[in-house]
């Protein structure tokens, strides 16, 4: 590791690492180094300058600060770890997460949370096409649009848009819940619009809260599986 890119201090300031003189490689090295967070929970990088996989596979208490720019796979496989990303992220955002949080503060590319499994990725901005593509278990909030074909073969989880969907969204849904504010597009195969009860609502408080977004919950739709496509059915073929 370039020594002089990485700032140590103490356990109540960040550790500061300068990927203008350093290496991912590195830096990732030293956010999984045993006992970490104890000695160095916090965390900021500088000059990301669009790099790929930059603090992925996180498994401790770890808060990092990214300023700037990401490119593919940020914060992947997430556990535990808190992760913010002051600029915009590549393909891949979180994907396959298993807890802690991630935010963008910006717009994501395709497939952010896809896989995910557990934990919370909010992001401030837009989310390209497939948005928690065959999502676990993760929770996702979207402050602006997301692209086509979101949350295909979603099986479990919550994904919240504040904003437009596009084409096809939830396409192939099992039981994950979709909650939409502005229009839809188009809706995918067996995916419908079903009733907005108390309980959805108390849901979708609570998770607009946990985003830190002042948005209505009765301002929004839900969408989810109508399981019409659970058990084959021959005559019903061209749905398939």
């Amino acid at each position: 590791m370039a020594t002089a890119a990485l700032t140590e201090t103490t356990t109540e300031t960040p550790t500061v690492v300068d990927l203008g003189s350093t290496t991912v490689r590195a830096l990732n090295q030293a956010l999984h180094a045993p006992g970490v967070a104890d000695g160095s929970p916090a965390w900021r990088v500088l000059q990301p300058r669009g790099r790929h996989s930059i603090a992925c596979g996180l498994n401790a208490e770890l808060s990092v600060e990214v300023e700037g720019h990401v490119g593919y796979y940020c914060a992947g496989m997430n556990q535990l770890a808190t992760v913010t990303v002051h600029g915009n992220a590549g393909t891949g955002l979180a994907e396959n997460m298993m807890s802690g949080t991630v935010r963008v503060h910006g717009n994501a590319s395709q497939s952010a949370g896809a896989t995910g499994h557990g934990g919370l990725l909010v992001i401030d901005g837009d989310a390209g096409a497939r948005c928690g593509i065959s999502m676990k278990g993760i929770d996702i909030v979207v402050g602006g649009d997301i692209g086509h074909m979101s949350a295909f073969m979603a099986q479990a989880g919550r994904l919240v848009v504040c904003g437009d969907a596009g084409d096809a969204l939830g396409d192939s849904i099992y039981e994950a819940r979709l909650y939409v504010k502005g229009s839809v597009k188009s809706l995918g195969a067996d995916c419908v619009e079903k009733p907005l009860r108390e309980e959805h609502l108390a849901e979708l408080s609570e998770l607009l809260k946990a985003a830190d977004f002042d948005e209505d919950p009765a301002a929004f739709r839900r969408y989810g599986s109508q399981r019409a496509l659970y058990h084959f059915q021959a005559d019903k073929s061209d749905a398939y």
